[in-house]
């Protein structure tokens, strides 16, 4: 059985509003899919995004982009994740303290939930 490990984290909409709407989100990984070193972010209403673990983890401490991705530090405690598609670009932004934890759980628990390699022959 594949661990999976999730959190609940709050987003916030990046839009041209005053105040930033916050929204829960749940953070899904889930070594046993078919892209296994990927975040799964999960938004009300259904929607989801595919974030590779370590662009999430690179984008905490300098600017990055991949695939339609663009992920960077906001500040010392925020982190922006950009998202282009063909209908448009969304963002949000996270408080890094959750994503941080989130992702030392993933390393935790795959490094103790690994079988060990076979010796070289």
């Amino acid at each position: 059985m594949s661990p999976v490990i999730k959190e609940h984290a709050r987003a916030r909409l990046v839009t041209d509003a005053r105040d930033l709407p916050v929204v829960p989100v749940e953070l899904r990984y889930d070594t046993a899919t078919a892209t296994p070193d990927t975040i799964q972010v999960a938004f009300p209403g259904g929607e989801q995004w595919a974030v590779p673990r370590d662009l999430l983890e690179r984008g905490l401490r300098a600017p990055v982009e991949q695939d339609g991705l663009r992920i960077w530090p906001c500040g010392r405690v925020q982190l922006v994740v950009e998202r282009h598609t063909a209908d448009g670009v969304e963002v949000v932004q996270f408080d890094c303290a959750p994503l941080i934890r989130f992702l030392r759980r993933t390393h935790s628990r795959t490094m103790t939930g690994a079988k060990p390699e076979a010796a070289p022959a």
